[in-house]
């Protein structure tokens, strides 16, 4: 399938002034980061809404950053709960400022941004720690955030919908109720992603190894700073690997998002129908010609905004049994 044209465009937009014959530049986890912030920027300022606040919540690691969302004046409201992309190494409220202020303009929800602890300061399970924390102390003090208990959603894309699927298994261990668990292109087994792996149980991540935004070689970057010189058998911890855990029955309903033309495709949809076999509720999208990070897209694309109203019906459809 071909690159989407609208897409192939923003990417054209992001080459420019870039040489394409220079040397691709080791990746570092600053240099990186800029990078992040960079698309960001480019995708301009998101939608003015009735409240941002920043604010910290205690964790077991120390305070965890949060960025609260309000477009409304609800005491009793629904909220999603939402883990930035990066591979775990980048990304941060900023970079995803944007569409969590549209996921709570559209969805009348709050939503609160979780500024996890990324490495290789911070390596596993460091973010896997501060993401349940953060999400058990919103469920323990709803009143804090003028939410509902009973209506939290959790979400991510990327490394954040690998983490969003790791608090999906660990709300049912810990008894908190979620209302859905939404996974864009998450990552689902990181098995794949160590530099010596050179055989794939997923066909995309050898068809997609060279997609734009998200290469192979970025994944093994990403993996290599997570771990810090770890034991390479972390990547089969199941908080990592959510595919390999094994009782999944009893988890909270899932949309997954995955597009076409990225690497972490086919895990997206083998965790999808592992989740549907253990009689989980799920609701599945794949974007042709399109690449990872789609909905961040959804400034600049079509594709990217009918992925962003699809969401944001599946969280209306969750929140308040209708589209409403």
């Amino acid at each position: 399938m071909t690159l989407n044209p609208e897409t192939a465009a923003f990417l054209g937009q992001l080459a420019a002034g870039v040489d394409p014959n220079a040397p691709v530049p080791t990746p570092t986890p600053a240099s990186s980061r800029a990078g992040y912030l960079g698309i960001a920027a480019l995708l301009g300022p998101g939608p003015s809404i009735l409240e941002v606040k920043n604010d910290t919540i205690p964790g077991s690691l120390g305070p965890i950053p949060i960025r609260i969302y309000r477009d409304h004046a609800q005491t009793d409201a629904p909220c999603l709960v939402y883990y930035h992309a990066g591979g775990w190494v980048i990304g941060d409220l900023d970079t995803h400022d944007h569409q969590s202020r549209q996921l709570a303009q559209l969805t009348q929800a709050t939503v609160i941004s979780v500024d996890y602890r990324l490495a290789p300061e911070h390596p596993f399970p460091a973010g896997h720690v501060d993401s349940l924390d953060a999400l058990t102390f919103i469920y323990e003090n709803p009143k804090l955030f003028g939410i509902n208990p009973e209506k939290i959603a959790v979400g991510g894309d990327s490394a954040g919908g690998n983490l969003a699927a790791y608090l999906a298994i660990a709300a049912k261990q810990v008894k908190i109720p979620l209302v859905m668990q939404l996974l864009l292109y998450p990552v689902t087994d990181s098995r794949s992603y160590l530099p010596n792996v050179d055989t794939f149980s997923y066909p995309s991540i050898l068809d997609n190894a060279d997609s734009p935004l998200l290469k192979l070689s970025t994944m093994h970057f990403f993996v290599q700073e997570l771990l810090s010189g770890q034991d390479p058998s972390v990547v089969s911890d199941w908080r990592l690997s959510p595919m390999l855990y094994e009782d999944l029955q009893g988890l909270a309903p899932a949309y997954i998002g995955v597009c076409e033309l990225d690497p972490l495709r086919d895990e997206g949809i083998a965790y999808g129908e592992r989740l549907q076999a253990a009689g989980v509720e799920v609701s599945l999208s794949n974007w042709p010609g399109q690449v990872h990070l789609l909905m961040q897209l959804a400034p600049v694309t079509s594709d990217g905004h009918a992925l962003l109203m699809d969401v944001v019906d599946h969280l209306k459809i969750a929140f308040n049994g209708s589209r409403k």
